[in-house]
């Protein structure tokens, strides 16, 4: 890919240095107030059940969330253990090996920016929240954003005929005139 262009070093140099301004949406509620004691993954613990607890300037944004089976959790790990100066972790599944490997090859919560991404399964939206099942993050988590999960968009090569996610719903996206999973003409 090296006949993409690249940034002037002006440019370069202005992103290394750049800080975001993230600000939660809200906070996750869970029984977990330890690391230790937190599932790995939310496919790991998909029945316990947590809480997204939105701030009220964005409660707005949960009309149409009920419509999804599952959506994705952005939050901020902000008890995380600093990454190391290598970039190179031990992951969980290796902790037995004591195996370390790059932490991008990874989803160990040691990292430049401590984002976590969860896929939950919806139960309930209401109009501060969202209850949920499949929790992997401590109780007080912030929450920077909830993105929808739709399967025509989240899994690559997606076929209509996987009875795995058949019976998942897709929300709007299901209804839209052209679906995620549909290749445009020219």
């Amino acid at each position: 890919m090296t006949d993409l262009p690249d940034l002037p070093d002006a440019d370069r140099r202005r992103l290394r240095e750049a800080a975001f301004g993230l600000r939660p949406v809200g906070y996750v509620r869970t029984p977990y107030r330890e690391p230790a004691q937190t599932p790995i993954q939310t496919l790991r613990n998909p029945d316990a059940a947590g809480r997204v607890e939105v701030f009220p300037e964005f409660a707005g944004g949960l009309a149409g969330l009920a419509g999804f089976t599952h959506v994705w959790l952005l939050s901020w790990l902000d008890r995380a253990p600093a990454m190391p100066a290598d970039g190179r972790v031990v992951p969980f599944l290796l902790r037995h090996t004591g195996q370390r490997v790059g932490v991008f090859a990874t989803r160990h919560p040691a990292r430049p920016n401590p984002i976590a991404l969860s896929v939950v399964r919806v139960e309930a939206v209401d109009a501060t929240g969202v209850d949920f099942r499949g929790v992997d993050l401590l109780h007080g988590t912030p929450v920077l954003d909830l993105k929808p999960w739709e399967q025509g968009l989240d899994i690559p090569g997606y076929d209509q005929g996987w009875d795995a996610v058949r019976g998942l719903r897709g929300g709007w996206y299901q209804d839209a005139p052209v679906r995620p999973d549909q290749v445009l003409p020219d």
